[in-house]
């Protein structure tokens, strides 16, 4: 079984429940970025796993959050969910879309390409009048994943630095447009707002309606705007995290261009002395 597309529905994954190769990753985070909290309840699609972003697939020593992990840490830690080589995974979280487009992503960066995020997510699938379960798997073990990585998706402080002295592709901020001007607060008191040189910005919450992308002519559409038709992106958010969502809705309904500034606005503005205090 293969996936065809980055999106899966809720009828497909239903579906597809009883084959062996499938695998349910639950990527839900207890909170957003802003510290605003979704849906707490421990309902889950039926035999999903945790995946647990933060403790086990972030760069534990990183001075900044959700940063990539080693290659072997990756390895590690998908090996110890059960996943192997051959899985067909899905991505969901309770937001609808949030911290799932993150984990398709990383999955692709270490070579694996078959997988897909659940569009709306949990709340899709609930809507849907699909079983739950009462809470995900921690884990199954055994897996023999092997990644194949194709770092250069990653971009670093640096390159942004050089891209904004010579530029070769455009950055796309996926924060909102008051973080993005300067005249809203970050999440992380003590740094400033504002963005990247040459920047612009395309908020999340642009590309979604009702927990799930849009349709694929707006999203073109608006891609179309924002970027003036350029397809040299690379995206950006506060760390790492929602600018999936929008590179996720690119790969959907404009471009394929799957290269993340990781650090983002928050180890820009750290780096670049940009602190309140």
């Amino acid at each position: 079984m293969n996936i065809d597309g980055p999106l899966v529905s809720p009828s497909w994954v239903h579906e597809h429940l009883d084959d062996p190769n499938l695998v349910l990753l639950d990527a839900s985070l207890a909170s957003k970025a802003d510290g605003s909290g979704a849906d707490s309840s421990p309902q889950t699609l039926p035999g999903a796993l945790f995946f647990d972003l933060k403790a086990h697939f972030s760069d534990p020593n990183a001075p900044f959050p959700n940063t990539f992990p080693s290659t072997q840490q990756f390895e590690e830690q998908a090996r110890a969910l059960g996943i192997n080589s051959s899985s067909v995974l899905v991505v969901f979280d309770r937001q609808g879309l949030y911290s799932a487009p993150r984990v398709w992503w990383m999955f692709r960066t270490m070579g694996h390409l078959n997988v897909a995020v659940l569009n709306g997510g949990l709340p899709a699938w609930k809507n849907a009048g699909f079983p739950t379960a009462a809470q995900p798997h921690r884990s199954a073990g055994g897996g023999n994943f092997s990644a194949n990585p194709a770092l250069e998706r990653i971009r670093s402080y640096a390159e942004l630095v050089q891209n904004t002295k010579h530029p070769e592709f455009l950055v796309v901020d996926a924060r909102s447009q008051g973080r993005f001007q300067g005249t809203d607060p970050e999440p992380r008191p003590h740094l400033k707002s504002g963005h990247i040189p040459g920047s612009v910005c395309l908020p999340y919450r642009s590309v979604l309606r009702n927990g799930a992308l849009k349709p694929k002519d707006e999203l073109k559409a608006l891609f179309e705007e924002v970027t003036g038709g350029r397809t040299d992106l690379v995206f950006s958010c506060g760390s790492g995290l929602t600018a999936c969502i929008v590179l996720l809705a690119s790969e959907v309904a404009y471009t394929s261009s799957p290269y993340l500034y990781d650090g983002s606005w928050t180890e820009w503005a750290e780096l670049q002395g940009l602190k309140t205090l």
